[in-house]
């Protein structure tokens, strides 16, 4: 009995883990491939393989079912994806590092140094811990830097509107042209008759009032 009620309560402490992990990476800024996976910026590549490994079999979808457990998964895949390739982890821990060097500039002013490794006295006991500044202080540079990158995309697609109408109103104006031309050249006979009917009625007018004269 005893053995049965042990496993039923591992069973659930189990569960229990394996949602509180989905929901904390649906919750984690996506941006931010570290805070995805739960590591410092100072993980290696086989720490992060080891945690990507650790993490996936915990809320893998088939066998743990959750109704976000998927897009939890996903969003896990793609971080681990990004930290994989070095040319996106380089830009990501570029803005990492300037975000640690932000932090420790408020907290150790004029005595601060990019080389203060994290277990610094000085950095001990810190209120919240400094990961979480420098991961808060990560969000705050990439939520900017994707504003800018929208703000661009939006600019770009306004001046590509903007070049996009002005060729319209250039074809549409060629095409007007053409078709005044067209039209123009259709009644070319139309015009010749005209003239033609109103040099004969003015000869006519004209041999008329010399015999008047005469």
């Amino acid at each position: 009995m005893a053995s049965n009620l042990d496993s039923v309560l591992k069973k659930n402490a189990n569960d229990l883990a394996k949602e509180l992990e989905v929901e904390r990476i649906i919750k984690a800024f996506k941006l931010n491939p570290y805070d995805i996976l739960d590591l410092p910026i100072t993980a290696t590549e086989a720490e992060i393989k080891k945690q990507y490994r650790k993490k996936s079999l915990l809320i893998h979808p088939d066998k743990f079912k959750h109704e976000k457990g998927l897009e939890a998964f996903d969003y896990l895949k793609k971080a681990e994806d990004h930290l994989s390739d070095p040319a996106k982890r380089k830009d990501i821990d570029m803005i990492m590092t300037h975000a640690r060097t932000q932090v420790l500039k408020s907290i150790l002013g004029s005595g601060y140094s990019t080389n203060v490794p994290d277990d610094d006295p000085r950095l001990s006991n810190l209120t919240p811990p400094l990961e979480q500044q420098v991961r808060a202080k990560g969000r705050e540079i990439l939520v900017e830097d994707e504003l800018a990158r929208r703000r661009k995309t939006k600019l770009t697609y306004a001046n590509e509107g903007a070049e996009k109408a002005k060729q319209e109103a250039e074809v549409a104006a060629r095409k007007r042209k053409v078709e005044d031309q067209a039209k123009w050249e259709e009644r070319r006979e139309e015009r010749i008759s005209d003239w033609r009917s109103f040099s004969n009625k003015k000869a006519k007018k004209g041999k008329k009032n010399t015999h008047v004269l005469g």
